[in-house]
């Protein structure tokens, strides 16, 4: 099997929580079909990925093989002319750290609340940290400092992209998963080899507001006729099961990583770290999970169903599968958990019968979600069955 694209499917549940948030503190909200379904959406499962305390974190990957990045808006300030404000005048290094936030954040920046924030691999803040060291060691004045960083901003050299056409993972590993944007240096951007859509419930929402009050310790009703309450608020929380959806993009993956052609990615390249990252994605999607307000509604869970798809065609969704809400009324003594998997295994076949597009399937589940015709094994042999495939690949 050689597959162009990797494809993952799950269905958590989460009771009582308040996942993902709006501007006005509510959960997020997906209208879809006849119903309105609460969200997850893909920034936070992808930050929640990245970012995970876990021996499998994305993030944990990167500073393993040296090339973490780091998403801000002062990278600058903190990563770049930070470290050298101890060795050189202070007027000096103002001088240079202006001239790179114009190159890099642009000109109109100098306030970092009106600057994009922006990802910078380990590879290229070591990079702009030698050149600032050697622009300031070779300037006496603040003059000097300023026209030989503009100077340095003009050369083709000082773009990222130029770096990148050098060093394989210059970006850092996360901007070869999830993608890049950089305005001041187009040739820079990264396409993301991970697309992640975002979560919704596979029925109509279930909104709860939460009313609650903060206790004063030291008040009691003696002392002003009162119940001691310091605090009267509301909260919205949620209860449901999602429906969320990855698709690895394998080509591209390899691409990013190894700096190799897209086209020849299955030749006699190191797709160790591809297979790794494949592997690890599929341990957080099942383990990690997004939410707010945790100290006060504990939203831990894990995934009740994986599915895992491997093919050569256009990857497709299978979101339509919940067009119509699966209800919440109980039928025939069937949890939830089970309507919505033959939801699932019912679209799938449809799209089988219509597209013939001949995916390779694995399969977790709950003993009740199982689904007949795929293949079911533990998480950890979907996971590896899915890096294999990258790791193993060939012309």
């Amino acid at each position: 099997m050689t597959p162009r694209f990797v494809q993952i499917h799950f269905l958590s549940a989460w009771p009582g929580a308040l996942l993902n948030r709006d501007d006005a503190g509510l959960a997020k909200r997906l209208p879809f079909g006849p119903a309105t379904r609460t969200r997850i959406s893909s920034q936070c499962l992808k930050r929640h990925w990245r970012m995970a305390d876990d021996p499998r974190g994305l993030h944990a990957l990167a500073l393993e093989n040296g090339v973490a990045g780091e998403r801000s808006k002062v990278a600058i300030e903190r990563l770049v002319t930070g470290p050298l404000r101890d060795r050189f005048a202070t007027d000096l290094v103002d001088a240079v750290e202006a001239e790179f936030i114009a190159k890099y954040y642009g000109k109109k920046a100098t306030d970092p609340k009106q600057r994009q924030a922006l990802l910078f691999g380990q590879p290229e803040v070591a990079f702009l940290c030698e050149a600032a060291e050697w622009i300031l060691s070779e300037s006496t004045t603040a003059k000097e400092a300023a026209a030989a960083a503009q100077a340095f901003a003009k050369e083709e050299r000082a773009n990222l992209s130029a770096l990148g056409d050098q060093v394989a993972l210059a970006p850092g590993l996360e901007a070869a998963l999830f993608g890049r944007m950089m305005t001041s240096d187009v040739r820079a951007n990264t396409d993301a080899a991970i697309h992640v859509a975002h979560a919704f419930t596979v029925h109509d929402e279930q909104p709860e507001l939460d009313y609650f009050t903060v206790v004063d310790d030291l008040r009691n009703r003696e002392d002003d006729g009162d119940s001691g309450a310091a605090g009267v608020f509301d909260t919205e929380l949620t209860s449901g099961l999602y429906y969320g959806y990855a698709v690895v993009d394998v080509p591209l993956l390899v691409s990013n990583l190894t700096g190799c052609p897209r086209a020849q990615w299955n030749g006699d390249e190191d797709r160790e770290l591809a297979a790794r990252v494949v592997e690890n994605l599929v341990w957080l999607i099942a383990e990690i999970s997004p939410g707010a307000k945790k100290g006060s509604t504990a939203p831990y869970s894990r995934a009740e169903f994986i599915l895992i798809e491997a093919g050569e065609r256009q990857p497709r969704t299978l979101a339509n599968a919940f067009r119509e809400p699966v209800s919440l009324a109980p039928q025939h003594n069937e949890s939830l958990g089970r309507r919505s998997a033959d939801a699932l295994a019912r679209h799938l076949s449809d799209l089988d019968e219509t597209y013939a597009t001949g995916e390779v399937r694995r399969h977790m589940a709950l003993p009740d979600m199982a689904l007949d015709g795929v293949e079911r094994q533990s998480l950890a042999a979907i996971a590896s069955w899915a890096g294999e495939l990258v790791r193993d690949a060939r012309c």
